[in-house]
Order: structure tokens, then sequence, then C-alpha cells
């Protein structure tokens, strides 16, 4: 997969392009790319037009944590099928750009798009004065077609980031996997821990998210681990891990059932599938022995 910063020397030829932020890679967005992936049957180029930073800095919301990191988002672009990506800086000029510019100057000089797909709530250029209409008037003028979808929606519920993100952030994570289409997940290096887990016959890995991840509440959820392709199902504690020395970063530790082999050093992805308790501090180790068996059958129940 090619990752282009900005257009400025990027002339491709040919491509189905999607706009937007993608950044929850949601069932929604996932139909959008769909639709420019079919598109290689046509011999065109997908493309994938989105941004970073992310909007939100230059808005004045630099607080604000994203479902999947940066980085996450262009590994599941990568695995999806998308070839190549343009993370466009959003900054003051590029939102000064009129809508009229924008598809001259990047979407036919620079992308030589044929196709493009977008939402039909799309919005672009200065004060978000283009839209789906705009891209259709000028679609016979630039010779590309216009491809505008319905919101996803899932029985009453629309599927968006927004919606996504109070459904994770009430550890609700069932709800948001089917919204997301596949689960929640966080990405990291496998980081030393205090292997405190091996003196009690639980050998765990330990992940230190990125600041700008949203994380779930604390607590112990069901999950399932991917090592070099291979998954492997477990249980995760996400928090501060109180009862072994109280840390001040909210960490990833997880404890897989069928797997105790050295990846320190390397990168895993975690996926959290269901809520199983909350984060307990427990006053002996005996106890915390205890709890634990206890959260391992109930994942395995619930596995099965």
């Amino acid at each position: 997969m090619d990752i282009y910063s900005g257009i400025e020397n990027v002339r491709l030829k040919n491509t189905a392009v999607t706009l937007g932020k993608f950044e929850g890679l949601h069932k929604g967005h996932r139909a959008l790319l769909a639709h420019i992936l079919a598109e290689e049957n046509n011999n065109l180029l997908p493309v994938v037009f989105t941004f970073n930073p992310h909007p939100a800095y230059l808005l004045g919301n630099s607080n604000k944590k994203f479902i999947n990191t940066n980085a996450e988002k262009l590994k599941k672009l990568e695995n999806i099928g998308i070839k190549a990506i343009i993370e466009y800086p959003f900054d003051e000029e590029f939102m000064k750009i009129e809508p009229e510019d924008f598809i001259k100057n990047i979407l036919v000089d620079h992308l030589d798009a044929k196709v493009i797909t977008v939402g039909k709530d799309y919005r672009f250029g200065y004060k978000r004065r283009g839209d789906v209409a705009m891209l259709q008037s000028f679609s016979e003028k630039y010779g590309f077609s216009v491809n505008a979808l319905k919101k996803k929606q899932i029985g009453s519920e629309i599927v968006s980031s927004s919606v996504i993100k109070k459904y994770i952030e009430a550890g609700d994570m069932e709800t948001a996997n089917r919204l997301l289409g596949s689960p929640y997940s966080i990405v990291g290096v496998v980081l030393h821990g205090r292997k405190l887990g091996r003196t009690i016959g639980v050998p765990t890995t330990n992940l230190i998210p990125s600041e700008e991840k949203l994380l779930p509440p604390s607590g112990v959820y069901i999950s399932k681990t991917v090592i070099n392709d291979s998954e492997h199902m477990g249980i995760t504690n996400i928090g501060y891990k109180p009862s072994v020395g109280s840390t001040e970063f909210k960490g990833v530790e997880t404890y897989m059932f069928d797997f105790d082999g050295d990846v320190y050093g390397k990168e895993i992805e975690v996926k959290i599938l269901k809520y199983l308790r909350p984060e307990i501090n427990f006053t002996t180790m005996e106890d915390l022995k205890n709890q634990i068996r206890i959260d391992i059958e109930n994942a395995q129940d619930y596995l099965k």
C-alpha cells in the first residue's frame, strides 16, 4: 500500500476515490471502501483520501480520543485491500479551499478520479459549501461518476463513529463491535511488565496504548489476541492494576489461554469482545488468583 503525505508530488491515474476521516472504519465506512475496491474490476486504483492530523486538532479539540489511532487506521485499510492513501494535512489553508478548486485541483488533476464514492451527507471545501450535488454537477465536465451512499443503519441505530464511541465508553463492546463490523482492538508493541502473572500461573502480555486511543472503562474483558496472523483467546485487564502496585497509566494486560511464547518487542493486536467485571483492588494475592480462575471460566463459557 502506498501512503502519500499531501498531494504535491502525487500524480495518480485512473482511480476510484472515497473521502472522509475514516476514524472508526465501521460498517458505514466499509460500504464506501467496498465500492471503490469493486472498481478494481474496471482497472481503477482504489484510493482513500483522508486526513493527518485529524481535523479535531485544528478545531480546538486536542484532547479528543479516537477509536483507531492513525497507525491502526492505516493498517486496517491495508488489510481491507486499499492500494493508496492520501493523508492530507488538515490546516487553515485546506479549510479555505473553495470546493470547486478541490474538485479540479485535487480530485481531477492529482488523483485522476474516474469514480468518487461518498456518503450522501458528505460536505467539503470552504465553509462546507461542497456537497454531493456539486460533485454531480461537475461529473460530466471532468469525466467522473459519483456514488452517494445512505448512512448505514442497523435496526434503529445509525452507524457513526460518535455513536460507537458512546458504547465503547460504556463498556458495551458487543454493541460497539456489531456497529464496527469487526472487534474493537488495541495494537501495540509488547513491553516488559513486572512478570507477576507468571508467579501465579497466568503469564501476560503488556501494552501501553497511545494517549490518543479511546479505551473502554477499566475492567476485565474477554479478548482475542492476534500474533503473526494467529488468534489466541483470553482475558484482558484494562486499567491501573491496583492489586499489584497501581500504575499511573492505563495499561492493557492480556492472558492467553493457549499461548506462552516470547512476544516481547513484537507488535500484537488485542481484540476486545465482552466486558466481564470492573477492576478490583484485592487485599490478598490468593483472592486475586481465585478471581482470575473465575474470569477464565466465565470467558471460556462465553466462547463456547
